[in-house]
């Protein structure tokens, strides 16, 4: 509903790159013909770095033809290793000439040496790089060192792209060996989570659908697989330097800015199973609790069904009214009191809100903060067994499913009954969603 402008080179300085990396990390210059940047942080990783670095250099396109090494880079940062990490990549580089491989090995102060941080410094040298070369599409693309991007990973994030997504998400797997291994416990819990969070995201295509991350997708924007454009880097005001999770907070910023985020089934990572992170979040970290949950028997418990619902439907509905009041159709006084009641703040301060100018994704990112705020909304939903959560999401899928299936024609989830009247304003109309604006 907001045009999106056009960016260049020049408009590019929102990025503020930290005074104490002004310089570059790496003094080659990248080719002419580069087209992606990928980068690497690594501390501690000499168990799985020779891995990783393999499946970076065997890329190959769409058809499965060998990617010209020219079109891409890798830069790694081996950062306050207390092993040979950067070693075996320096092995690595000399033994692949042809491949342009970068290692910069440096000890951040204690301050700093977090991972947050360490990719800030990576994505930001990635995107000085991408600049100087004039590639205002050039893909910053990032993976981690114990992880292992698919043969078509570069060619995959190219093409989606190519096809208009500004930032993209891959699928990250656990590696099978690690996955068989893991508690018992743990495993079940990894694998109902993974259920349940492809049921949400299939539940999202019927009640909200965002036409630049159709279905099927996933759900996952992490830092093992989580590539971006030069100029969404900068319009987003690059990676924030936050300690944990850091590519959670960079997805935020992008959705803020209304960012063409597609979660791609394309683009593939295998990532390792280790119980013992290098962050007090992420993978590992969770493998541990869940495994903590299973000796003291703990339930998992998670947001239930209803709430999910409830939200999507809440959102979407948000989404027209603020699209009516950007075109100036003002909200009709019951539509704004119904909305509030469902979101679970106060009628007062939606109103306030949708008289100013954000965009939609700051919009509801300040939706959910005052909903934390009121507590209205976690006083309604109480956690539920995550069995409980997946056998709803299943039941109500099943109605939606067939709902959709009667429909004839090139139907799309926007098309179910829910989504009945369009609203006035002609950039909204053919948005096929319910009207809350008052003619």
């Amino acid at each position: 509903m907001e045009s999106k402008r056009l960016f260049f080179v020049a408009d590019f300085p929102s990025v503020q790159l930290d005074k104490d990396f002004s310089q570059p990390l790496v003094k080659i210059p990248p080719s002419p013909h580069c087209e992606v940047c990928v980068i690497v942080p690594v501390r501690n990783e000499a168990q799985t770095l020779a891995a990783t670095l393999t499946a970076l250099i065997h890329q190959v396109d769409l058809e499965g033809q060998f990617l010209d090494p020219r079109r891409y880079e890798i830069i790694l940062l081996a950062n306050n290793c207390s092993d040979d990490s950067a070693d075996i990549a320096r092995t690595f580089a000399q033994q692949h000439p042809d491949i342009a491989l970068h290692i910069v090995e440096k000890t951040l102060p204690p301050a700093e040496a977090y991972i947050g941080r360490v990719r800030q410094i990576l994505m930001d040298e990635a995107y000085r790089r991408l600049c100087s070369l004039g590639r205002t599409r050039g893909v910053i693309a990032s993976t981690d060192g114990d992880s292992q991007v698919s043969p078509t990973w570069i060619a995959a994030n190219l093409y989606e792209i190519n096809c208009g997504a500004d930032a993209v998400g891959g699928r990250i797997l656990v590696e099978r060996v690690g996955r068989a291994n893991l508690d018992p416990y743990a495993r079940a819990c990894y694998l109902r989570e993974v259920g349940y969070r492809y049921l949400i995201t299939e539940l999202e295509t019927y009640l909200d659908p965002d036409p630049h991350d159709s279905f099927p997708r996933h759900y996952q924007h992490y830092g093992a697989s989580l590539a971006v454009t030069a100029e969404m880097y900068a319009l987003a005001g690059g990676l924030p330097a936050v300690r944990t999770p850091e590519d959670v907070a960079f997805y935020r910023a992008l959705v803020r800015v209304n960012a063409r985020f597609r979660h791609s089934s394309l683009v593939r990572v295998v990532t390792s199973a280790r119980q013992i992170g290098r962050t007090n979040v992420g993978l590992a970290n969770q493998l541990s609790k869940w495994i903590e949950m299973g000796r003291q028997q703990q339930s998992f418990v998670v947001e239930p069904a209803g709430a999910i619902e409830t939200r999507f439907v809440a959102r979407r509905q948000l989404r027209v009214m603020w699209g009516c009041a950007l075109n100036g159709y003002q909200p009709s006084h019951h539509s704004l009191v119904s909305l509030a009641e469902m979101l679970g703040v106060s009628t007062q301060w939606l109103v306030q809100k949708l008289s100013q100018p954000y965009t939609f994704g700051q919009l509801f990112e300040q939706v959910e903060e005052r909903q934390q705020k009121e507590q209205m909304w976690a006083s309604r939903w109480k956690y539920v067994e995550i069995e409980q959560a997946i056998g709803d999401l299943r039941l109500r899928l099943e109605s939606l499913r067939l709902s959709w299936s009667k429909l004839q024609g090139n139907s799309t989830p926007d098309d179910l009954e829910l989504l009945k009247e369009p609203c006035p304003a002609g950039s909204l109309r053919n948005s096929g969603v319910v009207n809350p604006c008052s003619n």
